[in-house]
Parts: structure tokens; C-alpha cells; sequence
């Protein structure tokens, strides 16, 4: 399985990459969403883990684009 992470919380997205990868996850990671949406694009993914407070463009303005071409499961994260 595939994984888009898009989080710019750079320790966080280290160790869910770390975890995930050990249990045999291919994971990618974004630090923000145009760089998320510019790898949605080039990729492809099964899920995409998306942080609601990104800078730039929103985690609820990145999943409104992300629906306008895909219904890949998304996974909201909050704080």
C-alpha cells in the first residue's frame, strides 16, 4: 500500500514514515499541500494522511482539490 502523508510537522512526519515503513508501508511525505497535491498528481497512492493545519493551503482546501479529481481515501489529522 501506497501513502501520501502531507504534514508539515517534519518530527511527526519521521516517525509515522519510521513506523510505517517497518510494517511495510511505501510512504512518501509533503511538508505542504501544494507539494502534496503536485505528488497526488504524479502518483499512485492508496490513502493520503492529511494535516488540517498546513501552511498555505489548508488541509480542508487541500482535500476540496483532491476530491475534485479523486475519491482516494484521505485520513484527516487534528491537533
Amino acid at each position: 500500500m501506497r501513502i501520501l502523508a502531507i504534514d508539515d510537522d517534519v518530527e511527526l512526519t519521521g516517525l509515522l514514515s519510521e513506523f510505517l515503513k517497518r510494517e511495510g508501508f511505501d510512504i512518501e511525505i509533503a511538508h505542504n499541500g501544494k507539494t502534496g497535491l503536485e505528488q497526488l498528481s504524479r502518483g499512485s497512492f492508496d490513502l493520503v494522511v492529511l494535516d488540517v493545519m498546513l501552511p498555505g493551503l489548508d488541509g480542508f482546501e487541500v482535500l476540496r482539490r483532491i476530491r475534485q479529481t479523486t475519491r482516494i481515501p484521505v485520513i484527516m489529522l487534528t491537533a
